[in-house]
């Protein structure tokens, strides 16, 4: 069974073939997407990265987590399901006041 990954910290010079170059080396790479903004298209600095399985995703965390890429020390942790994240609700824009 697949397993879903968290990438934070994300230079916006990484692209989605680095990071599916530097996980293929802890396993099958199912899929990797790079969040953009909607508006400018400009990545957000955070992705995520789909391994083959419970094990590669584990041994991916352990050896990754707080590494170099593209010069930044990326995070990288088990994705977590949107309504565990927490955070903003309402869907306003950040510093409006309406």
């Amino acid at each position: 069974m697949s397993k879903r990954l968290y990438v934070g910290n994300l230079s916006h010079e990484t692209t989605e073939e680095t990071l599916k170059e530097l996980f293929g080396a802890m396993g099958d790479v199912m899929s990797v997407r790079i969040i953009k903004d909607r508006y400018s298209g400009r990545p957000k600095g955070f992705g995520f990265v789909e391994m083959g399985t419970q094990r590669e995703a584990q041994m991916a965390t352990g050896r990754l987590n707080r590494t170099e890429l593209d010069g930044r020390i990326i995070k990288v942790n088990e994705a977590r399901p949107r309504d565990e994240r927490g955070g903003r609700r309402g869907g306003g824009r950040r510093g409006s006041r309406w």
